[in-house]
């Protein structure tokens, strides 16, 4: 069973949490790619932007405050403001850390392929960052790499 460090990309492209949003969606189509890790200025990856957080999808289209009341001059919110804070930080988003995700999954290059591709299955995802001891980017590792592993293509 090959590791994650027999089929990684050694090379990812990466940004910045200060990165525009222009920037980020620049460094997407010019690498063909579907996301980006975000590091710090220690390589350490702090989230990750996928082509999924640069649409607002059909369901956040209705972007509404969530349901309240007025009560002798005060408002009361009916449901959690949680969700709708986190769609209109991505919907005003400047920088790359305004639109990540935070804390991405992650694996180590010594993991076997198959727990990365477990990972990328059950949450669904394309891509993992690859990261060292100290949480620092070493590589990628895609579903097509996995996939390629699994069956020796």
């Amino acid at each position: 069973m090959p590791t994650v460090a027999e089929i990684m990309d050694r090379e990812p492209v990466s940004t910045s949490p200060d990165a525009s949003i222009q920037e980020v969606i620049e460094l997407l189509q010019t690498n063909d790619l579907p996301g980006v890790p975000v590091v710090d200025e220690t390589k350490k990856v702090v989230g990750i932007i996928t082509d999924s957080d640069l649409v607002i999808s059909n369901e956040d289209s209705d972007f509404h405050l969530p349901h309240y009341v007025n009560i002798m001059g005060g408002i009361v919110f009916l449901e959690s403001t949680k969700h709708w804070e986190e769609r209109a930080k991505k919907a005003f988003a400047a920088t790359a850390a305004d639109m990540m995700t935070p804390d991405p999954i992650t694996v180590t290059p010594d993991e076997p392929a198959e727990h990365a591709g477990r990972l990328i299955s059950e949450k669904k995802h394309n891509r993992l960052p690859v990261v060292d001891d100290e949480g620092r980017l070493v590589g990628v590792v895609t579903r097509v790499d996995v996939l390629a592993a699994l069956t020796g293509a």
